[in-house]
């Protein structure tokens, strides 16, 4: 493993990698992940619809409840049955409602505001509760308190991957479901609004793809302070479709 590189005193690494195949439903940790403009691979590539449109945890909580995975062929799973099985739809109306479906959909729009979710274990720890509640793609090691708030408009070089950091993330009803038991605990997100403004995390985009690990070392490209050019007019970085940005939306 190579060393992880100090900046500011501090020394980056990657804590952890989260992928959601189905939206709003629990996700998995991964080890390794291949970022490229359409975020980690896998992620939210089946979502609940009902007639009224997608659906989401933060009205139908049970939905955390049901656990989303990959099996190897890059299949959506659910509970560990196929997405479009008769098991994976039962389960989900019980969540859900019955007249709620799932449906594959890979466009860049199944993501509420940008591709990725970035958290840092400061941020995490001076929330003091279970970072699935936050519901990120990475976990950034290493980080002091609450340094993460003067990130937006930074980039974050992880191997060949660069991550550009957008804005701090609205937190919205899903934080005040406990991913285990789902009880739902309002004061939760009233604790978000008092101590944080109501922002934890960071809505993040990949700006250069790339192989990234956990345990691998971060270190900063450019600074809010002092940017460097965007990445995104590179060939190799343009977007598919624009983004657009709801930061009080679900993930």
């Amino acid at each position: 493993m190579a060393p992880r590189i100090t900046v500011s005193g501090m020394s980056l690494y990657v804590a952890e990698l989260w992928r959601y195949p189905v939206k709003s439903l629990s996700g998995e940790r991964v080890s390794t992940a291949a970022l490229s403009t359409g975020g980690i691979p896998g992620d939210r590539v089946v979502r609940v619809r009902g007639p009224e449109g997608v659906r989401t945890s933060r009205r139908h909580y049970r939905l955390i409840g049901l656990h989303a995975t990959l099996d190897p062929d890059g299949r959506a799973r659910v509970n560990g049955h196929a997405w479009d099985s008769t098991e994976a739809l039962a389960l989900v109306r019980a969540a859900a409602g019955s007249d709620s479906w799932l449906e594959e959909w890979k466009g860049l729009d199944r993501f509420d505001i940008l591709p990725l979710l970035v958290a840092t274990d400061g941020a995490v720890a001076a929330f003091g509760r279970d970072v699935r509640r936050l519901r990120p793609n990475l976990v950034i090691g290493g980080v002091e308190g609450l340094a993460e708030r003067d990130w937006p408009g930074s980039q974050l070089r992880i191997g060949d991957a660069i991550i550009q950091l957008d804005s701090l993330r609205s937190r919205c009803h899903m934080t005040t479901i406990d991913p285990d038991t789902l009880q739902v605990n309002p004061d939760v997100l009233r604790d978000i609004v008092r101590r944080f403004g109501n922002k934890l995390a960071l809505n993040a985009e990949v700006a250069r793809s790339g192989l990234i690990r956990v345990g691998d070392p971060v270190s900063f490209v450019s600074t809010a302070r002092n940017p460097l050019p965007s990445l995104a007019a590179s060939p190799n970085c343009t977007r598919s479709v624009p983004f657009e940005r709801h930061p009080d939306r679900t993930r």
